[in-house]
């Protein structure tokens, strides 16, 4: 995991810290760099790609989607199971809501439209609002979102999250 707050990196990495210092990184850009990435990763290593990473305060109450137990072949939710733990899955005839346990045990929050619903307007901000209802009230969650999906991060943005840094994750492979 790689985290990067304005002038400040975290990397959470069994490399020790001379091998990570030695290759420069910085909390201005260089910790995201392509070969300071594949460096933590090793030559065949996964790199995940860089998302903006942002935060909000669940606002609890009733549940307003109901958890679905038939999701697993979806790729999102494989994709959620391959990396974070406790994951839960809910939805509706919006699309799905992925609430997991991600980096360092926070919790953390996925979503994704059904195609017939990715064109219409609002229809993301409303499941993020109804998702936040599934967060008691008062506890964070994060939220990863590419800074090239304008529409996703608008949304995001729409539903109260705050922009904290950005992260890539990473699964080294090592010989």
């Amino acid at each position: 995991m790689l985290g990067r707050l304005t002038g400040h990196a975290v990397v959470a990495t069994a490399i020790t810290d001379q091998a990570v210092y030695a290759q420069g990184p910085d909390g201005f850009g260089e910790s995201l760099s392509a070969d300071f990435l594949r460096h933590l990763a090793g030559p065949k290593g996964w790199i995940g790609v860089i998302d903006a990473t942002l935060t909000a305060r669940g606002t609890g109450g009733p549940p307003r989607l109901a958890e679905l137990t038939d999701a697993d072949d979806h790729s999102r939710v494989r994709h959620a199971r391959w990396l974070r733990t406790n994951v839960q899955v809910y939805g509706d005839e919006r699309g799905l809501i992925i609430l997991a346990d991600g980096l360092a045990g926070r919790r953390e929050l996925s979503i994704e439209l059904h195609r017939a619903q990715a064109s219409s307007r609002g229809h993301g901000r409303s499941l993020l609002a109804d998702a936040l209802s599934l967060v008691p009230e008062g506890e964070p969650v994060f939220a990863a979102v590419s800074p090239g999906n304008a529409r996703s991060l608008r949304a995001v943005l729409a539903c109260g999250f705050t922009p904290i840094g950005s992260e890539v994750l990473l699964r080294p492979e090592r010989e």
